[in-house]
C-alpha cells in the first residue's frame, strides 16, 4: 500500500506536470472504486489546476472554481501524467485530459481508492475532519503521543498507525520507526515513558524524511508519476526481513501478527 512517503513523492512529482493545467474533458473508465467516483466529477472541465498538496495519505487537487478532488491510492492506486496518446492500461479508470496534450490518469487494479470532489474547504470533509496531526510538524511529538496514549491497552504498533494520532504512519514505517527506537511493536501504548516517546517521535520523522528523500518504497504496485520506482526498499532495517539478521546485534529477526498485519521486530533490540 502507498504509504505517506509515497502519496508525498507523487505529490512533489505531478506539481510541474499539473500546476496551471486546464482540465479540458474527463473520462470515466470504471466508477466503482472504494467509493463511486461522483457524478459531478465533469465539474472540473474547463478548470486550472490552482495547487496540489497532502493531508496524511490524501492528495487534494485545488481548482480554479474553489472545488477540491480528494484522491486516495487505496492498496494498489497511482498516478501518472502521460500524452494523450498513449496506450490506456487495463487499470486506467479515471483519466483528465490536459491542455497540453497530456493526461493525468489513475490506474488501480484492486479499486480500494477514491476520487471525490468537494466543493467545501477539503480539511471540513468527513474523511479529513478527524484528521491527527501531520508527522513532520512541530504539533507531532513525544508529548502528544504520551497524551493520547493514557489508559490505551492496545499495541503500540496500532496506536502509531492510528489516523487519529498521526496520520500516514502505515505498516511499513512503524515498524521502521520502532525498531529504530528500541521499542517492542506488541507493548502496550500505555506502559511507555515520555522518553520513549519523544525517542519514538523522532524516529517517526527521520524514517519518514529519509523515505521521501529517497522517494518511497517499492512494494508491488507503487512507482512515481513518472513510472520510476522509490528506492527506499534496500534502506529497510526490519520490515520484510524475518529470519535475517538484525544490522545491530546479528539475532534473526522475528514477524509476529499484530492487528491482522504482518510486524517485523529484533528480539534482543526491542523490549
Amino acid at each position: 500500500m502507498p504509504e505517506l512517503p509515497e502519496v508525498e513523492t507523487t505529490r512533489r512529482g505531478l506539481q510541474p506536470l499539473i500546476m496551471s493545467r486546464i482540465i479540458h474533458r474527463v473520462d470515466i473508465h470504471q466508477s466503482q472504486l472504494r467509493w463511486p467516483i461522483p457524478d459531478n466529477i465533469h465539474d472540473i472541465e474547463n478548470q486550472s489546476v490552482t495547487d496540489i498538496k497532502r493531508r496524511g495519505k490524501y492528495l487534494i487537487i485545488g481548482l480554479s472554481n474553489q472545488q477540491h478532488l480528494l484522491v486516495h491510492l487505496g492498496m494498489s492506486g497511482s498516478l501518472s501524467v502521460l500524452k494523450q496518446t498513449e496506450t490506456l492500461k487495463k487499470h486506467d479508470h479515471f483519466v483528465a485530459c490536459l491542455d497540453n496534450n497530456t493526461a493525468l490518469r489513475y490506474h488501480d487494479p484492486r479499486r480500494f481508492g477514491c476520487i471525490l470532489l468537494t466543493s467545501d474547504p477539503p480539511e471540513h470533509h468527513p474523511l479529513l475532519a478527524s484528521l491527527g496531526p501531520e508527522p513532520l510538524t512541530a504539533e507531532f511529538n513525544g508529548q502528544w503521543l504520551k497524551q493520547q496514549a493514557k489508559k490505551r491497552t492496545l499495541a503500540v504498533k496500532n496506536f502509531i498507525m492510528n489516523a487519529a494520532v498521526v496520520v500516514g504512519v502505515g505498516n511499513i514505517y512503524a515498524s521502521e520507526a520502532l525498531f529504530n527506537a528500541a521499542i517492542h511493536p506488541g507493548r502496550s501504548a500505555s506502559r511507555i515513558s515520555l522518553q520513549r516517546y519523544v525517542q519514538l517521535a523522532d524516529t517517526i520523522k527521520s524514517v519518514l524524511t529519509d523515505a521521501i528523500h529517497a522517494g518511497g518504497t517499492t512494494l508491488q504496485d507503487f512507482s512515481h508519476s513518472d513510472g520510476k520506482p522509490g528506492y527506499f526498499r534496500q534502506q529497510l532495517k526490519v520490515y520484510g526481513r524475518d529470519g535475517q539478521p538484525c544490522f545491530v546485534c546479528q539475532k534473526p529477526l522475528k514477524k509476529i501478527l499484530i492487528g491482522n498485519r504482518s510486524s517485523y521486530y529484533c528480539p534482543r533490540c526491542q523490549h
